[in-house]
Formats: C-alpha cells, sequence, structure tokens
C-alpha cells in the first residue's frame, strides 16, 4: 500500500487525462441513479475519505494545541488568511468568469488538506504540529470556511459587472458538519474504541482514500471536460498560482517569525495543501447552478499533490542540510 501513496499524484494525473478524453467513462456510473441507487456520488465518497482520515488520528493529536499552542495558532491564522486572499486577488487579476472564480474562493476558504500529514512526513517537518494543525482547521471549517466564502464572494460580486451569486452560508454550515465534521470524529471514535482492529486495517486506509479521490476528480472531469478549457489555460494557471503562493507565503512568514525549520516545513504545506475535495463537494450542493464551480477544486486535486511532492523533497533536502552543518558546529 505504500506505493499508492508515494504514486497518489501520478494516479490522479493519469485518471485526470482519462476523464478528460473519454466521454461518460464516470459520469454514467458515479452518481447515477440507476448505479448502486446513486450511493456512489461525490457527497458519500468525500465522507469515506474523511471517516478515514479520522481513523488515522486519536484524540491525543489534540495535545499539540496544549503543549505547543502558539504554533498551531499562527498556522491557522496563516491557513485561514493567506489561501482565501491569495483566491480572491486571483480570481480580480485573470479576471475569472464567476463559475470558476467561486471554485478558486471556494479551495481558498477550505481547510487544510489530508494528503499534508504525508507531505510533511516527507519533508521532515513536525508530523504532530501538521495532523493539529489539519485537525483544528476542519474543526474550525463549519464556522470560518462559510464566513470566509460569503465575503470573498461578495467582494468579487460587487466589481465584476452583472455578477450576482448567492451565498447561502447555513447551507454551507449543515454541509461541512454532515460531510467533514460528523464522519472524522466517527472515524476516530471508531479508532478510540476499536484501535486494534484500525491498527490491522490502517494500511489499507491510503488505497480506499485514492479511489475515492480518484473517483471525485474524475467525475467532475468528465462532467466538464467539454468547458474546462473554454478559457484556455487560464484556471490551470491561477490553480498552479494558488498552490504555490501558498507554500512560498506560509514559509516565508514562519521565517519571517523566526519559527524552527521543522515547524516551517509543516505550516507551509498546511498553508499549500487545501481540502479540494471538499471544495469541489461544496461546489456541487452549495452552488448546484453553477456547474464550472467544481472544476478549480478537481484541477488542485491533481496539481497539488504533484506540487506537495516536490516541495517536500526540496525541504528534505535543506533539512539534511540544516542538520549536517548542525553536527559539524557541534563537532567543531
Amino acid at each position: 500500500m505504500k506505493y499508492v501513496s508515494r504514486y497518489l499524484s501520478l494516479i490522479v494525473v493519469l485518471v485526470t487525462i482519462f476523464a478528460y478524453f473519454v466521454d461518460n467513462s464516470f459520469t454514467s456510473w458515479v452518481g447515477n441513479p440507476e448505479f448502486f441507487n446513486g450511493w456512489i456520488n461525490i457527497t458519500n465518497l468525500l465522507i469515506v475519505v474523511m471517516c478515514g482520515m479520522g481513523m488515522t488520528m486519536k484524540f491525543s493529536d489534540f495535545r499539540v494545541l496544549v503543549y505547543h499552542p502558539k504554533n498551531v495558532i499562527f498556522g491557522e491564522m496563516a491557513q485561514f488568511l493567506i489561501m482565501p486572499l491569495a483566491g480572491f486577488l486571483l480570481c480580480m487579476l485573470f479576471r475569472l468568469p464567476p463559475e470558476l472564480a467561486v471554485g478558486v474562493i471556494l479551495v481558498g476558504c477550505c481547510p487544510g488538506g489530508t494528503a499534508s500529514n504525508v507531505m510533511t512526513f516527507m519533508a521532515k517537518g513536525n508530523v504532530a504540529l501538521s495532523v493539529g494543525m489539519t485537525a483544528v482547521s476542519t474543526l474550525l471549517a463549519p464556522f470560518v470556511t462559510p464566513l470566509l466564502t460569503a465575503l470573498y464572494i461578495a467582494l468579487y460580486t460587487s466589481s465584476v459587472e452583472h455578477a450576482v451569486i448567492n451565498v447561502d452560508a447555513v447551507k454551507m454550515f449543515l454541509d461541512i458538519v454532515k460531510i467533514v465534521i460528523i464522519p472524522v470524529f466517527a472515524g476516530c471514535l471508531f479508532n478510540y474504541f476499536f484501535s486494534g482492529f484500525t491498527r490491522r486495517i490502517v494500511n489499507y486506509l491510503p488505497l480506499v482514500s485514492c479511489l475515492a479521490i480518484c473517483m471525485i476528480v474524475g467525475v467532475v472531469i468528465d462532467a466538464n471536460s467539454a468547458k474546462l478549457f473554454e478559457n484556455g489555460l487560464t484556471i490551470v494557471a491561477v490553480v498552479v498560482l494558488h498552490n504555490i503562493i501558498g507554500y512560498a507565503m506560509g514559509f516565508l512568514i514562519c521565517r519571517m517569525f523566526r519559527i524552527g525549520m521543522a515547524e516551517r516545513n509543516a505550516i507551509a504545506i498546511e498553508v499549500g495543501m487545501q481540502n479540494s475535495g471538499m471544495a469541489t463537494t461544496l461546489a456541487g450542493t452549495c452552488f448546484s447552478g453553477l456547474a464550472l464551480a467544481t472544476v478549480p477544486g478537481a484541477i488542485f486535486s491533481a496539481w497539488h499533490n504533484i506540487s506537495g511532492a516536490v516541495v517536500a523533497g526540496i525541504m528534505a533536502r535543506f533539512s539534511e542540510k540544516d542538520e549536517n552543518l548542525g553536527r559539524i558546529q557541534y563537532n567543531g
């Protein structure tokens, strides 16, 4: 199963290409009422991913709040300040149409992604801090994500002629609780009461999550393949820049405040890697009239796994150099 985590980015890219070129490759069965009564749909797939995430967590992961509250608070502020603002500014800069702008803003306002913990481990970052940040940002999401989404979409529509987008913050709150909070909490409870069983299946959870993520990305790309590049490669460029800005700003701000390298790596990756599956699902449930709103989240899902692996590799090398330099100075 280690190969699934290692090659997740490649698998998602291949699924994206397949879904784009093969019509009805996913829409014919994912979400189709005639296939398993429609039980295999984007919402249920994300619930599976979130429950799997919860099963890999322990309530003790929240101890980081007690022992290192400063780093967690700093990281959460960076998370919910940098990415929403960056998404909004990119939408304005590239003058994205309302459908795509909603998707980009949603991605920016979502909590950290589950893959960030793996990337932090690869980057030799503080994994406990990364897990703690993911958990805290997920718990904050029902309150923060709807408010930030409503704020930035209102700012966007006020500056774009003829753009009217209504945001139902209450519905978004309830959807996040149903799709994210309850499954994560249920997974944590299951891990607490049935830890022995969880230890036996934990190695298979990346495969389940990978399949679910691939189906989410596949059905979104398949459903929107005809409209995906109506704006050329603009939306791809926006998604890539959004992700890179998250890494860069997270890293630079941590360096400016002289936060340690392991913590710096964790926060930078956590800021840059969003829960794009959640953004895609919310775009479909809360903005069902805007078909293209799901596309930025799907592209982000494919891209941030690739960029995360690259960034983690670069960070790991610098961490090794820093460790070696420390040993030389100590021995000297």
